[in-house]
């Protein structure tokens, strides 16, 4: 009889060296992934709101962007949880042998993230060389790197909402993953023209952008349109079954269908 189960139909492209595992082996393999899986758009939730509460509890001030969060005392936030995202979107998706061309869109996207966290920009104020890639790369580099890796993170992010997700979903579903996509790329526009007038605007427009916090909030909206569409795919993987959060148990599984 066809297993029709998540693990069932999706064991074979998550996991195929599994395949042989028993059945309750492999349902609890995959609610084990899809946990770890949720717990990334869940992180990227907690990322602004980790930064900005953060930031006010012993600065007592927002700064002007997430990525000034680095020259900051939660530099090991910022760091941490972009590397944590990073390494799992570079392992997402199918094993060795069921790579797509989605696949590498993800690790485009995990690399990316690392760009992010390991090219500083240039700060809030006028900060001097304080790592290692501006030693090796020149801090004018050193921003340039970070700031690419950063346009090249969210077309990535805006790629898996416009194109990748509707794949194989109801209409709603798909209208709703392509509304994040398009959220993503109209704050991507949005962000470099915030942040060309940040570094390079007048002293009037340089005070504006920074004192409303212009960018951290357009990079806060494009995080959680695409962390809204991540989270809203893994429901929609797990439902190929009725909606739980943990495996079933033994004797569900073994038990006939009536």
């Amino acid at each position: 009889m066809t297993d029709t189960t998540a693990a069932g139909i999706l064991s074979p492209y998550l996991f195929p060296s599994v395949c042989s595992m028993s059945e309750v082996t492999r349902e609890e393999l995959v609610h084990s992934y899809f946990r770890v899986r949720q717990s990334l758009g869940y992180l990227g939730i907690l990322l602004p709101l980790f930064l900005i509460v953060g930031g006010l509890l012993p600065l007592r001030q927002i700064e002007p962007s997430i990525s000034d969060y680095y020259h900051t005392v939660l530099r090991d936030v910022f760091v941490g949880i972009l590397c944590a995202v990073a390494f799992f979107l570079i392992t997402h998706g199918g094993g060795a042998m069921r790579t797509s061309p989605d696949d590498f869109v993800y690790r485009i996207a995990g690399f990316a993230a690392i760009g992010i966290a390991m090219f500083p920009n240039e700060g809030p104020q006028a900060a001097g060389i304080s790592t290692l890639l501006q030693i090796i790369l020149g801090k004018d580099a050193a921003t340039t790197g970070h700031y690419l890796s950063a346009i090249i993170f969210f077309v990535s992010l805006a790629y898996m909402c416009i194109v990748k997700f509707p794949r194989f979903c109801d209409p709603l579903r798909g209208r709703i993953y392509r509304m994040c996509g398009v959220t993503i790329v109209a704050m991507t526009v949005l962000i470099i023209a915030a942040s060309t007038v940040k570094v390079h605007g007048s002293g009037t427009a340089q005070r504006m952008v920074m004192d409303l916090r212009i960018v951290l909030w357009l990079e806060a909206i494009a995080i959680w349109a695409f962390c809204a569409a991540w989270l809203m795919k893994g429901r929609d993987e797990l439902g190929l079954e009725p909606r739980r959060w943990w495996p079933r148990s033994t004797a569900q599984i073994a038990a006939p269908a009536e």
